[in-house]
C-alpha cells in the first residue's frame, strides 16, 4: 500500500494500515518532517499560525475569491509531515449530524461515524457518549477568556445567543457561542502528524519517505502501476498496486488530473491521456470569510481563535485573538494589525473550480472560488458584518470588511451516487481505476457547517476500515 500525502488524513491512514502487520505501507510526503528542529519549532507552536513569508512548510497557490469584481488572495497548504493539521489554528469542531446524514452516501450517516469521531479524540473537557476518551488526539477548551474574547462574549449573550457548552455536544448545532475545541495544549499545537505518526514510526511495515514529490500516478489497461517522484537523489519510481491520494483538496485533484482521471475535454486539451473521464474539481467549496477589524486589545500569548458565534442561518462568527501579522509570526507593532472577526459562511451555495493549467506538475493549477457567484450568499454574508459590528459595538468598534477566505477548500473529487457527479463511490474507491483510492477533504460530497479539520481524521479514520476490506 502506498499512501501519497503525509497530511491530517495520511498520517491517520498510515496508523491504522500498518496496525496491521500483515500490510506494508509507503507513506511518499512532499515536505520535509519534524526531525528538523526548525520544522518542529514551527509546526509545534499553537500560539501562531506558520504560514508567513518566513515559513518553510506551507506551499502557496493563487486563487480567484469573486469574479466582479476580480480578486485574488494567497492561500496555503501544508508542506511538511503532518499537513495542513499541522499549521492551523488547532480548531476541532466536528461537522454536525445533518452534516453527514445530508450528504446521502451509504456508510457515510452520523451513526456510521460517530464511532470514528469517538475513536480518534480524547475529550479532556467532556465524558459520555459523544465524547471519546483513548483517542490520539487530545481536545481541550479555553475556559479563562482574555479582554477582546470576553467582551465578543458578553455582547453575544446581550444579544440573545445563549452559552454553549460543548460545540461537539448535543446542542452543538444550534445558535449560539461557545468556546472552540482544539487541539492545542499549553501552547502546544499537535496535530494528527504527532498524534497519530509517531506512534507507528517504529512499526518495521511501515516505510516513510520524506522531501520526496509524487508527479503522477501510472496507470495502465485500468489499473494503477505505481507512482513516478523526484526527491533528493532524483527522479524515481515506486511501484504499487495499491495506491491512496491524501495530498489535500488541491494536491490530490492535481494528481488525479495529471494522472489523466479528470474531465476529458480539459485533459486531451492538454495532451494528457484520458483513463477515467470523471468531474474532478468541477465543484469544490469552501467557506467565504469576511475580516473586520476591530479594536478591542490584542491577545498575545493565546491560541490564534478561541470561541465563536454561530447563527440560525449558517454563519460563524469568528473571535481571533490577534492581528494576522503577530498571527502568522510576523514581529507585531503594527498599529494598523488588529485582532478582527471573521464572518463565516458555513454552508455557501456556492462552488468553485480546480482545473489544470498545464501538463506540467510544477505548474500549479488554476483554483476559482467564485464566492460572488450566489447572490444568496453574498447577502448573508452582509447580514453577518452587520451583525459582527453591532456585537462589537459594545465600546468596541468593527471596521469596513474584506473579502478572504476560510482556506478550507475541499470537494474536488467528491464520492457519492454513479451518476455522473462524483469522482469515488462510498468506499472512496476512483470510478474505473482498480487499486486506487483517495482519502481527504476532496471527498466530501459537501462541506461542513463546522471548520473540516475533525473531520478528515475522522474520514480517514473511517476509509481505513473500507482500505483494509
Amino acid at each position: 500500500m502506498l499512501i501519497v500525502g503525509a497530511g491530517s488524513a495520511g498520517c491517520v491512514l498510515a496508523e491504522r494500515l500498518s496496525a496491521d502487520p500483515s500490510c506494508r505501507v509507503t507513506l511518499v510526503e512532499a515536505g520535509p518532517g519534524p526531525s528538523d528542529p526548525h520544522v518542529r519549532a514551527q509546526i509545534s507552536d499553537g500560539l501562531r499560525l506558520p504560514i508567513g513569508d518566513a515559513s518553510s512548510v506551507v506551499r502557496r497557490y493563487r486563487t480567484i475569491l469573486t469574479e466582479d469584481p476580480v480578486r485574488e488572495t494567497v492561500i496555503m497548504r501544508g508542506a511538511v509531515v503532518g499537513g495542513s493539521g499541522a499549521v492551523n489554528g488547532g480548531y476541532f469542531c466536528r461537522g454536525l449530524p445533518t452534516d453527514f446524514d445530508g450528504w446521502n452516501v451509504p456508510g457515510w450517516a452520523w451513526a456510521d461515524v460517530l464511532p470514528h469521531f469517538l475513536a480518534i479524540e480524547t475529550d479532556l473537557d467532556f465524558t459520555g457518549p459523544l465524547h471519546g476518551a483513548d483517542g490520539a488526539m487530545a481536545i481541550r477548551r479555553v475556559h479563562r477568556f482574555d479582554e477582546g474574547a470576553r467582551a465578543f462574549i458578553e455582547a453575544a449573550q446581550r444579544h440573545g445567543y445563549q452559552w454553549i457548552d460543548d460545540l461537539n455536544g448535543a446542542d452543538g448545532g444550534r445558535p449560539g457561542v461557545g468556546a472552540v475545541p482544539l487541539n492545542i495544549l499549553d501552547g502546544i499545537r499537535t496535530g494528527p502528524g504527532g498524534a497519530f505518526l509517531a506512534r507507528a514510526a517504529d512499526r518495521p511495515n511501515l516505510t516513510i519517505v520524506e522531501d520526496s514529490s509524487v508527479r503522477g500516478v501510472r496507470i495502465a489497461g485500468g489499473r494503477v502501476r505505481g507512482v513516478d517522484c523526484v526527491g533528493p537523489a532524483g527522479p524515481d519510481y515506486l511501484e504499487a498496486d495499491r495506491i491512496v491520494l491524501s495530498a489535500g483538496a488541491i494536491g490530490s485533484a492535481q494528481l488525479l488530473m495529471l494522472s489523466g482521471v479528470g474531465p476529458a475535454a480539459m485533459l486531451s486539451g492538454l495532451g494528457i491521456g484520458v483513463n477515467a473521464d470523471l468531474p474532478v474539481g468541477t465543484r469544490s467549496a469552501d467557506h467565504p470569510e469576511w475580516v473586520l477589524p476591530v479594536d478591542w486589545p490584542a491577545a498575545l500569548g493565546r491560541p490564534p481563535l478561541e470561541s465563536v458565534l454561530t447563527t440560525s442561518d449558517g454563519l460563524e462568527l469568528r473571535s481571533y485573538t490577534t492581528g494576522f501579522g503577530v498571527m502568522t509570526g510576523g514581529p507585531g507593532g503594527d498599529p494598523a494589525d488588529r485582532p478582527h472577526f471573521g464572518v463565516t459562511l458555513m454552508r455557501p451555495h456556492s462552488r468553485g473550480r480546480v482545473t489544470l493549467a498545464s501538463a506540467d506538475p510544477d505548474v500549479a493549477p488554476i483554483i476559482e472560488h467564485r464566492y460572488d457567484s450566489v447572490p444568496e450568499d453574498v447577502a448573508a454574508l452582509e447580514r453577518g458584518a452587520v451583525l459582527a459590528r453591532t456585537v462589537a459595538g459594545a465600546g468596541y468598534e468593527a471596521r469596513e470588511a474584506v473579502w478572504s477566505t476560510s482556506q478550507h477548500l475541499c470537494g474536488t473529487a467528491p464520492m457519492g451516487a454513479d451518476d455522473g457527479t462524483s469522482v469515488l463511490d462510498e468506499r472512496c474507491r476512483v470510478r474505473g481505476v482498480d487499486g486506487l483510492w483517495v482519502v481527504d477533504g476532496s471527498i466530501m460530497p459537501a462541506i461542513t457547517s463546522r471548520g473540516p479539520h475533525a473531520t478528515i481524521v475522522m474520514i480517514a479514520h473511517r476509509a481505513a476500515e473500507f482500505i483494509l476490506g
